[in-house]
């Protein structure tokens, strides 16, 4: 597994003090024995030192679950993924939206 990886992979942990994610840079590799990894992070937001021992191990994709039918599910598998504009046009319809589901979903004649 590549120091890299596991770099990226520490740094979307957030800073038990603070809150803050670690950036990438501020993760320090000290070592590893099989799948057992021994990291060093700093928090630049508050300046917190850790040090971190984690299980990564290698394999095989986790099994999905969801309450979606099959049909469902193949879908959405090959849907675009949502964009920067989605979200915020969602976001904005919410801002004026006054909580009246049922007129929201009701066809107009």
């Amino acid at each position: 597994m590549q120091e890299r990886f596991i770099k990226r992979l520490l740094s979307t942990i957030k800073c038990s003090v603070c809150g803050q994610r670690y950036q990438v840079v501020n993760v320090n590799i000290l070592g590893h024995y099989d799948e057992l990894w021994f990291t060093s992070v700093f928090c630049s937001a508050c300046g917190t030192q850790a040090l971190v021992a984690a299980v990564i191990k290698e394999g095989k994709l986790a099994e999905v679950v969801t309450d979606l039918t099959e049909e469902e599910y193949a879908k959405f598998l090959d849907s675009a993924p949502v964009e920067m504009d989605d979200v915020l046009d969602i976001h904005n319809f919410l801002k004026g939206f006054g909580g009246d589901f049922s007129n929201l979903f009701t066809k107009k004649k």
